[in-house]
């Protein structure tokens, strides 16, 4: 059990307020298979910025590839939506203030979890006293319908006034961890690796991606500016596929370059410029293999497009490195957890 405290005259900004090194801004961070190095690696340099959460809190974030001054930015956002300027008139009007209570996180249906630590960011941000925090689970973990995966004693207004933005989070990044978690099982026993795209929720992208690591993927970069992809829109603009990557070498000479290619000609062309990756656009399991064949090694593939779960393990046996897969991101269901009050333990 974890107690965690809260100031009373400033709610959810806990005593001991850290300092802690951001670690989600720029870079790929861990997990990220785009070949750049951690922006926040053995530098030596950080940016600090004030973090308000618990100290121990902050560091589990930390500690998991997210930036706690961020997720503590997005728990307000979240609450102040909820909330509207207002108060949670339903639990004001039938719950006494100092009524405490315990809740349960369960999870409705079998699926992996993620996002743990950002509810508990929600918590903090919204309890005016101190409240308690037992951990079943950790993220990443598979999880059973009626498994509880967090449970938490505090005043029973902050909890219910709490309760929808922490599941808001934790029902989106444990959808897209499960939703992972099955690409990543299709692709086992192969050196093939499911990853994302930057097809994110404004705002979440770095929980977005997270939730991708705990699902057993990978991530690809995680802005515009760590990593170059040559698209079809930027070889027309250059004049031609080899005349952009030669472009971006050029300007750029220390960024990772990606170039997409649909054709096997443009693959010879920029494996021969020395491309570092390459996206394989709409290429058939067929035509995936031939590319193979082509590069020997000379830099990493990856499949885009017509990529199913039935499909996966055809591409994988190719022998591509990387499954690029938008819908991990943009369309994953969530995966059902709710809140279960009983009285205070």
């Amino acid at each position: 059990m974890t107690d965690v405290s809260a100031t009373p005259d400033t709610p959810g900004i806990p005593a001991g307020a850290s300092e802690l090194p951001l670690a989600g801004s720029g870079g790929c961070g861990a997990g990220c298979a785009c070949g750049a190095d951690d922006a926040h690696g053995e530098q030596g340099e950080h940016e600090y910025a004030e973090c308000g959460l618990d100290p121990a809190l902050a560091q589990l974030l930390t500690d998991a590839g997210l930036d706690p001054v961020e997720v503590e930015d997005l728990a307000h956002l979240a609450v102040m939506e909820d909330l509207d300027g207002g108060v949670d008139v339903t639990t004001v009007a039938t719950i006494p203030e100092d009524d405490r209570a315990t809740g349960d996180f369960t999870a409705r249906e079998d699926g992996v979890v993620a996002g743990l630590r950002v509810a508990e960011a929600v918590l903090s941000v919204v309890c005016t006293d101190e409240f308690e925090v037992e951990r079943h689970v950790e993220d990443g973990d598979r999880v059973s319908a009626g498994q509880k995966l967090l449970t938490v004693t505090t005043r029973t207004r902050d909890l219910l006034t709490a309760e929808r933005s922490a599941l808001n989070l934790l029902c989106r990044l444990s959808g897209i961890a499960s939703a992972t978690r099955a690409w990543a099982d299709a692709l086992e026993g192969t050196k093939t690796r499911v990853r994302d795209t930057r097809k994110t929720t404004p705002g979440l992208r770095s929980l977005e991606k997270f939730a991708v690591r705990c699902g057993g993927g990978v991530n690809h970069r995680m802005s515009l500016s760590d990593a170059a992809l040559v698209k079809d829109n930027h070889v027309v603009a250059a004049g031609g596929v080899a005349q952009a990557f030669r472009a971006v070498r050029e300007t750029f000479p220390e960024v990772p370059i990606e170039v997409e290619v649909d054709t096997l000609h443009q693959l010879r062309e920029v494996v021969d410029a020395g491309a570092d990756l390459i996206l394989l656009d709409n290429f058939t399991p067929e035509e995936c293999a031939e590319a193979v064949g082509i590069v020997r090694g000379r830099a990493l593939l990856e499949a885009s497009g017509r990529l199913t779960l039935g499909n996966a393990k055809a591409y994988a046996e190719t022998g591509v490195d990387f499954l690029a897969v938008g819908a991990l991101t943009h369309s994953s269901p969530i995966l059902d957890i709710g809140l279960d009050l009983r009285a205070a333990e």
